[in-house]
């Protein structure tokens, strides 16, 4: 996930859902819910039935962000789909704003919202399917689910294994605790200290220098100067990289900036962001690229581009703060763009 995930909009307490994800820490955090693979979420009031064997049923979330019917709806044959009538979205909750947990353990965000869109379009019921980044990937090609939105940046080793359908984009930042006591203010402040990201991400990639940062990670570019290599921390949910910082185990926390800036809204007292930016990327909708998914490849992005053109998707990103992240027609119709 690369950047830049910030937000003022009013949403108080979910920081806390997101935080209390994490208990056990020696400062207290509000409560939220387990930073372990949370249960499958149906995006109508109907519930459904999960893919996984993993996921135990859970609360509804919200009906799709919009109430009129489509003009037309977008044909996806059902042996493309996991579950006839259904369009399961894999989503590694939290990751606020673009994926979280409401007051009432429904998954929202902005990602949940246009894929709720999305499937509406399609004339099928979104069903969120709660998922762990560093395994995704593995979980749609597993039949977990159809697509997956959760704000994964598109990276040439990721098209090698999936299609991905740009639908946002975002740079990379880092969280410090409120007063930056680290002093981390430029690329080489980043040198010799502790920096914490989620197991998967492209901000971890970036960090180690693995993945498309092969050879030209931040950490070796430390090296390279001579300066001391960048700790690396890797955690397997967020939330948890996060409660690192708040326990003073990170010196910072790097997400993509939306979020790194939803989380220093939401909680000033705690968090504040470093002011080093880093990079901006196309985050993609991905679909299983193979023959017996072409239709449905085709068929999400139509609907994305329709949501473009008609107004519903700058709604959708304007309700959750992400407006600053949106991306045209005409990107969203270029199949696995890198940038």
């Amino acid at each position: 996930m690369f950047t830049s995930r910030s937000r003022a909009f009013a949403l108080a307490g979910t920081l806390a859902v997101v935080l209390a994800a994490c208990s056990g820490s020696a400062t207290p955090t509000p409560a939220a819910p387990s930073p372990s693979p949370a249960p499958s979420v149906a995006a109508s009031v109907a519930p459904a039935a999960s893919p996984s064997p993993e996921a135990s049923p859970s609360p509804s979330a919200a009906a799709s962000p919009s109430a009129a019917p489509a003009a037309s709806t977008i044909a996806v044959p059902a042996s493309e789909l996991i579950f006839s009538g259904k369009l399961v979205i894999c989503s590694d909750i939290p990751y606020p704003p673009q994926e979280f947990f409401d007051s009432s353990g429904n998954a929202t965000g902005s990602d949940i919202d246009i894929g709720t869109e999305i499937a509406r379009r399609l004339g099928l019921t979104a069903q969120v399917q709660n998922s762990v980044f560093d395994t995704i990937i593995a979980a749609l090609q597993g039949g977990k689910c159809d697509v997956i939105i959760s704000a994964q940046n598109i990276t040439s080793d990721r098209i090698k294994q999936v299609d991905m359908i740009p639908f946002f984009q975002a740079g990379q930042s880092f969280v410090v605790a409120t007063g930056n006591p680290k002093g981390i203010n430029t690329q080489d402040d980043l040198c010799g200290k502790a920096i914490g990201a989620e197991t998967g991400t492209t901000e971890a990639d970036y960090l180690s220098g693995s993945g498309d940062y092969k050879g030209q990670g931040l950490s070796a570019a430390c090296t390279a100067k001579g300066k001391p290599a960048i700790d690396v921390k890797s955690y397997a949910k967020d939330s948890d990289a996060l409660l690192a910082l708040q326990t003073g185990k990170v010196d910072a926390y790097f997400a993509d900036s939306p979020v790194a800036g939803y989380y220093t809204v939401q909680h000033s007292d705690l968090f504040q962001l470093s002011g080093l930016t880093l990079g901006v990327a196309l985050e993609g909708i991905s679909v299983q690229n193979d023959a017996g998914h072409k239709d449905l490849v085709a068929a999400v992005q139509q609907a994305l581009i329709s949501m473009i053109n008609d107004g519903t998707y700058t709604t959708i990103l304007k309700k959750y703060g992400d407006d600053s992240g949106a991306i045209t027609a005409a990107v969203a119709g270029q199949l696995n763009k890198i940038k």
